[in-house]
């Protein structure tokens, strides 16, 4: 696979790849995901970057995957209504009074964004220092309800990372370290603080999460959002096909 291609199987490796660089999963081999391809050489690979998937790249994605494997108990509802990822209610509504935009539609997404979870390995990858544990995944709109919450960000949209605090490290060392997170996710993953621009992922900034790293993908275009595009099991966000060479 390389520069010039295009169909399902670049849209595949544009959405394992969006935590290096990222791009959207347009299905077309570009410039854009030709540098996804040479950043995950050269910083997972430790190869000299070539831009071209080849065999051994292939199978170095899937053993990425292996390397970070997501807990799905961590993602699912804590409503006790829905079975762990809503019911699919509300497609195409809105917020009230609210524009008919991403960040108030009220639909409960069949899953969480595969291109988020695997955004978030590479998170992993890039800050092995520290220490994650997801502390938010999906919301249903119950479970909304119970808590007095509005935000539809995690009707499958959004994650909530937590860092572990080291003995005697308080509040202040907490919001230092997400700050610093996440200026690397900006850095590594061509993510935004704040939902300015169309299809980049996105990050809360500070003043909303000061302690914690919320990540989430509201800004992308319908396409990118349709129901095939997320997972509720680590078979379906891993995705595995065989290498024919």
């Amino acid at each position: 696979m390389k520069r010039g291609l295009k169909g399902p199987d670049v849209a595949e490796l544009q959405l394992r790849l969006a935590g290096f660089r990222g791009t959207v999963p347009d299905g077309d081999f570009g410039p854009g995901t030709e540098r996804q391809v040479m950043t995950f050489q050269s910083d997972v690979m430790r190869a000299a970057p070539t831009g071209i998937v080849d065999r051994a790249t292939l199978q170095q994605i899937d053993a990425f995957a292996r390397r970070f494997p997501i807990d799905f108990r961590r993602l699912k509802c804590r409503c006790g209504d829905c079975k762990g990822f809503g019911k699919g209610r509300f497609k195409g509504k809105y917020l009230a009074g609210k524009p008919k935009a991403e960040a108030f539609h009220l639909y409960e997404y069949p899953g969480i964004h595969r291109m988020l979870l695997w955004a978030v390995r590479a998170v992993l990858f890039h800050l092995p220092k520290h220490k994650f544990e997801i502390s938010s995944a999906y919301r249903c709109s119950v479970d909304n309800q119970q808590h007095g919450r509005s935000s539809t960000n995690h009707h499958g949209k959004a994650i909530d990372l937590d860092v572990a605090l080291l003995p005697g490290e308080g509040k202040r060392d907490d919001m230092i370290k997400c700050d610093a997170i996440r200026g690397r996710i900006v850095e590594t993953a061509h993510a935004q603080i704040g939902w300015t621009a169309t299809n980049r992922k996105a990050l809360e900034p500070s003043n909303i999460a000061p302690t914690w790293v919320h990540y989430d993908v509201r800004c992308y275009e319908p396409k990118y959002l349709e129901d095939a595009m997320f997972c509720t099991t680590l078979r379906q966000l891993d995705n595995r096909r065989p290498i024919r060479f």
